[in-house]
């Protein structure tokens, strides 16, 4: 700044010197060799100096973030050298104020924006809440939609070869290994997340989703390295249809993409609702700015794309445990309070005995839903479990069905030529979902195991509608 109060000019001219220091509140910049002009109320990051025919390299304001309890560091423009986002809550030209009144703290769910009204005349005075796409209700409680399955990151069933990334980094002497493949919501461990190169500048992580999905949004977290905090602070959304060409999320007011706001900390998670939902098989999400390094958790909120991929009702229990049979039943040491019935194979079930596990280790062995009426049947969650130490799990199957208990009809593959094989778990806990290309319309349905780990073990869930 000179002592018109002008910013320098920025410029790739080498001559001169800059300085890049972390001034206090109240310091001087330096002009024409003295420190004569007051800094304004925030802090600044640098010290440049406006000699006479001199011009020198601006550095970024945000290398030093000057927006307090949380609020994101963002570089102005022109006169403005900086401006922050406030997190919800605090006000100000560095979020240093705390706003009050009834919109605080926030009184609607699932992000929804609350506006002040005065005199709104019913029981919730003063405010209304305005709900991102998905939700409605006086506080945005309700889903309005039944687009907003959790696809599978945290579940597992993403699987790792659907995840790619720009870049990974390599830490501990290039021993750990930040890939895409970590990069899910809530991941544990000491290498949890994915985190892109220090040399990659413009990073990007990319799911897969194998076929084409009607996404609604993204939740997002951030992760601990070292001790350090690290997270995506601001971000940008692609998708594509072929993994070729993608397009970005606009901002319509803006006419201009949409920056996502991120994360503040490297725990929480934050929700982000496409408004409208997008349509695609590839999706990408570009950080835009990072807290130490681009370091990311992700789930992806969405559904099929045929509107029919509802849970039919196994681990919500809206399937009783009359309608789950099986052709047998282990119990371990023999004990019957150690037995795994098949009205335990419900998908995310807790407990000792917490799935269903067949008497015998063959292809004879089947486990049956009843859904009382005719449905249509789009697709199957299945995960394995442990029985005291023992990690068991469905490695491969066959599914059949019927409309009347006795005559079955095997699920075949696209073509109808052969019996479908479908990929199983490969581990205890991960889900494994596995959508039918053709959905058949059935009464009673059966998973016939073809291949296991240790023994015949399943939990599950159907999906589907009331078509």
């Amino acid at each position: 700044m000179n002592r018109q109060g002008r910013w320098c000019s920025p410029t790739t001219s080498q001559e001169g010197p800059a300085w890049r220091l972390g001034l206090p509140r109240g310091s001087c910049l330096e002009s024409d060799g003295g420190l004569t002009d007051m800094v304004q109320s925030w802090t600044l990051c640098s010290l440049l100096p406006c000699l006479q025919n001199l011009r020198t390299e601006a550095c970024d304001f945000c290398d030093v973030n000057h927006c307090q309890n949380g609020g994101t560091c963002l570089t102005g423009i022109n006169e403005t050298p900086f401006f922050c986002i406030c997190p919800e809550g605090y006000i100000g030209i560095d979020c240093n104020e705390t706003e009050k009144g009834p919109c605080h703290p926030n009184p609607c769910h699932n992000n929804g924006e609350c506006q002040l009204v005065p005199n709104r005349g019913d029981v919730f005075t003063d405010y209304i809440c305005k709900c991102p796409a998905g939700y409605d209700g006086v506080h945005c409680q309700n889903s309005e939609y039944s687009c907003a399955v959790l696809l599978g990151m945290e579940g597992g069933a993403i699987s790792d070869a659907q995840l790619s990334a720009s870049s990974v980094y390599y830490g501990f002497l290039g021993l750990q290994r930040w890939g895409p493949e970590l990069a899910r919501l809530n991941n544990h461990g000491i290498v949890n997340a994915w985190t892109s190169s220090n040399y990659d500048k413009n990073p990007w992580i990319q799911a897969n989703l194998l076929r084409k999905m009607r996404l609604s949004g993204v939740i997002t977290q951030g992760a601990r390295r070292v001790g350090q905090a690290e997270y995506v602070r601001a971000y940008k959304v692609a998708y594509s249809l072929d993994g070729r060409e993608f397009t970005f999320c606009k901002d319509e007011k803006q006419d201009a993409d949409k920056i996502f706001q991120g994360n503040v900390d490297y725990g929480t998670m934050q929700t982000n609702m496409f408004d409208p939902p997008i349509t695609a098989q590839f999706i990408r999400i570009y950080p835009v700015m990072c807290r130490r390094a681009c370091t990311l958790r992700f789930e992806l909120i969405g559904c099929e794309m045929n509107g029919c991929s509802e849970p039919l009702g196994m681990k919500s229990r809206l399937i009783s445990d009359q309608q789950i049979t099986a052709s047998s039943v282990f119990k371990t040491w023999g004990i019957d309070a150690f037995t795994w019935h098949p009205h335990y194979a419900r998908l995310d079930k807790t407990g000792k005995t917490n799935a269903w596990t067949a008497l015998h280790n063959d292809r004879s062995e089947w486990l049956q839903i009843d859904l009382r009426d005719q449905k249509k049947v789009t697709g199957i969650i299945t995960q394995g479990a442990r029985d005291f130490g023992y990690i068991q799990y469905v490695a491969a199957y066959k599914v059949a069905y019927s409309d009347n208990g006795t005559s079955w009809t095997l699920y075949r593959d696209g073509q109808g030529n052969s019996t479908k094989i479908f990929h199983g778990n490969s581990d205890n806990y991960s889900h494994k979902k596995n959508v039918f290309d053709v959905p058949f319309y059935a009464r009673f349905v059966r998973i016939l195991p073809v291949a296991w780990h240790n023994r015949i073990t399943l939990r599950m869930e159907l999906l589907g509608c009331d078509e």
